[in-house]
């Protein structure tokens, strides 16, 4: 690269990554004039999606489509991935969403360290889903932070954040694939003010951190004792999954809705309760608020509005989903 007719080195890295969170700061990377991508590293081929035909992940489509060299190690612990880093001596190792754990061992390779793009302003959320859990909670604000990667669990020193809105009725994969695109800026951004000593390290203050667990199934399950707003939150937050589901006639259903006004919980204590109206299906929520129901997905069935759940179920009086 050359830069005012003086001949300068760029920045040599490694991408480490894997779902469609990564792709647009490997894009940015790779087009950047002062950082060269040496190599992307990423997840095995696995089954994916309902036919689970082995795939290639979002990142190795989009380093292939940019010529760049695809390591696949089977565990980043391995010797041969040690080797592979030695051999290759990056500056800086980018890692983001990867899905495995870095050992301690392999950190102080790389000269400016393992940049990492986080979802959440840290120290809040340290996990594996900040953006789920941060809807799920009702946050109304997150944000980004890029970090060097130490031992702990997202408890590196912090690099550069930049603070985001979450929309009022934003679900997990729509502000997620928002993050992602800002986080290549901040990313790229982060990697050179660190090489030209721009910025510093700083590290996080322990006692305000919060964490953001891997979701389970059961975190899917509606407790009718929460507000609308609060079941909102989570069908929000944990879409696509494992999604907001409860059980009818012993029968598990996912459930779509938002909150209503109100009025189908007056005179009714019992909370799940399904109320009909003429133009529209209510369930009793805590607090004596209402869940304006959309769409139902019955399990094995296909997703149907609301209206017709009500049509094709009859309803005896005062029925009910239950939580078990």
């Amino acid at each position: 690269m050359v830069v005012g007719g003086v001949r300068v080195s760029a920045m040599r890295i490694i991408f480490c990554g894997t779902p469609e969170f990564a792709v647009p700061s490997l894009r940015r990377l790779a087009a950047e004039p002062g950082i060269s991508v040496e190599a992307v590293i990423t997840q095995p081929d696995r089954p994916r999606g309902r036919g689970q035909n082995v795939s290639n992940s979002p990142v190795k489509e989009a380093a292939l489509a940019a010529n760049l060299h695809v390591y696949q190690p089977e565990t980043i612990k391995s010797d041969s991935a040690q080797e592979f880093l030695k051999r290759v001596a990056p500056d800086a190792v980018v890692i983001i969403a990867y899905g495995q754990i870095i050992p301690a061992r392999l950190l102080t390779l790389p000269r400016l360290g393992w940049i990492n793009l986080h979802a959440s302003l840290l120290p809040r959320y340290r996990g594996a889903a900040p953006i789920h859990w941060a809807i799920a909670n009702g946050e109304t604000t997150t944000g980004l932070t890029t970090m060097q990667i130490d031992a702990g669990m997202d408890t590196g020193p912090t690099l550069l954040q930049h603070p985001l809105e979450i929309g009022k009725d934003e679900a997990s994969p729509e502000l997620a694939a928002r993050m992602s695109e800002i986080g290549a800026s901040i990313t790229v951004d982060s990697l050179l003010r660190l090489d030209r000593g721009e910025i510093s390290p700083q590290p996080q203050d322990n006692g305000k951190a919060s964490y953001a667990p891997i979701l389970k199934k059961e975190d899917g399950k509606i407790e009718w004792a929460r507000t609308a707003q609060q079941i909102y939150n989570r069908m929000r937050g944990f879409a696509p999954w494992p999604g907001a589901f409860t059980t009818f006639r012993g029968q598990i259903c996912h459930l779509w809705g938002r909150p209503g006004r109100g009025v189908a919980a007056e005179g009714r204590i019992t909370v799940g309760e399904i109320v009909p109206s003429t133009k529209d299906v209510y369930v009793v929520c805590g607090e004596g608020t209402c869940l304006r129901l959309e769409s139902v997905q019955l399990e094995g069935r296909k997703r149907i509005s609301a209206q017709e759940f009500t049509i094709g179920s009859r309803f005896t009086p005062a029925e009910r989903f239950a939580e078990r």
